[in-house]
């Protein structure tokens, strides 16, 4: 999911890289992306008494070619307005590089020639997905309550979410995700970096770690972006992931808010959930969200057709949810079911309520977690 730091004392960074089949992937990956998009330069390879291979990049901190990461810009921004033309040059940026991969090396294939490791080794029976979520019953203690359900319990209750009703049945909606993301069903697919996370982009514009690099689904390079920017960059990564930022990020700030359950009722007799949320966020990392909407070409009131099972995958299959507190595993459900609903649109499912910038005053905002 992340760039290894690069090392500030040399022009180089070195990248270890376990197996020959994941060397190869790497080397193949960037080699394909070194011409169409900024890249550090690959300086060469070294192989390894333990069998790993050694890849030796360009520093691209080190020789001044960059200067923070786009979770860093993110987390001034949210701090400075100031800062806020460079962040959306820097997400204009990196939607033009995932628009001009589906323009100019985008085809319809099926999705067993994509690269499998972010989707398809994730949602195979045995996966990831079988292994957190279907092998065992997970509880999950209710916010606001001393009652702890487990996930095939919830899956009995209907549940009201800031006045919309939705199912969190998780096992139904792993199956559908199997029939959806099948081997042989096609999909438009392009050249990309495979990840384009907050620790994998730099500023100016350069696109780090190729481990995933390749051809790569549209849609679901753009799920992974958008998820990132709603929920992995300023909430979940630094409160359960913790270690991923700190030795990626070169600020690594706090995010200055995260999203909350204000309120939670249940109902025992009619098996129905009643909740109120609020997505905070900081006032920065709305404006990335907002225009990289804009920049992967979000029109106001569609809906997540194309989006839709990837956004899925990223929202169960990256953070375990035996680590997440009841309170917070209870909010990545309510928008894994809302990311299933047909009438939820881009901009009902990526509406947030930004933080005031310091200093500043708003009534309509909750104080920072």
């Amino acid at each position: 999911m992340s760039a290894p730091r690069l090392v500030p004392t040399t022009d180089v960074f070195h990248k270890p890289v376990g197996t020959r089949e994941r060397a190869e992937a790497e080397a193949k990956g960037w080699a394909r992306l070194a011409s169409r998009l900024a890249v550090p330069a690959l300086r060469g390879q070294i192989a390894l008494p333990d069998g790993r291979r050694l890849f030796v990049y360009e520093d691209v901190f080190a020789t001044g070619r960059c200067e923070l990461l786009l979770g860093d810009v993110i987390a001034l921004a949210d701090r400075d307005p100031a800062v806020r033309p460079r962040l959306e040059r820097l997400v204009d940026g990196v939607c033009a590089d995932l628009r001009a991969a589906a323009e100019e090396t985008g085809r319809s294939v099926p999705l067993a020639e994509c690269v499998p490791d972010l989707s398809l080794d994730r949602i195979r029976p045995g996966g990831r997905l079988d292994r957190w979520y279907l092998r065992h019953d997970l509880p999950l203690t209710l916010p606001h309550t001393d009652t702890t359900l487990t996930l095939r319990e919830l899956a009995d209750f209907t549940l009201t979410a800031n006045g919309r009703q939705l199912r969190l049945n998780v096992a139904d909606i792993i199956d559908s995700l199997r029939h959806t993301l099948a081997p042989d069903r096609r999909r438009l697919a392009g050249l990309t970096q495979g990840d384009p996370t907050e620790p994998n982009i730099a500023d100016p514009l350069c696109w780090l770690d190729f481990e995933f690099a390749g051809r790569n689904t549209i849609a679901g390079e753009a799920a992974n972006l958008l998820w990132y920017l709603m929920a992995l960059g300023g909430w979940l990564v630094p409160r359960y992931q913790h270690d991923v930022y700190a030795r990626t990020l070169r600020l690594s700030l706090p995010p200055p808010t995260r999203p909350r359950i204000e309120h939670l009722e249940l109902h025992r007799s009619s098996r129905h959930i009643d909740v109120r949320y609020s997505w905070n966020t900081g006032p920065g990392r709305g404006a990335a969200l907002t225009r990289a909407l804009e920049g992967l070409g979000g029109e106001r009131g569609s809906g997540l057709e194309d989006i839709r099972a990837f956004l899925a995958l990223r929202i169960l299959g990256v953070v375990p949810p035996s680590r997440l507190t009841g309170h917070d595993l209870l909010l990545v459900l309510i928008k894994l079911a809302e990311s299933q609903d047909p009438l939820t649109t881009l901009d009902t499912f990526f509406t947030t309520a930004s933080a005031p910038h310091p200093g500043e005053r708003s009534s309509n905002v909750p104080a920072p977690a």
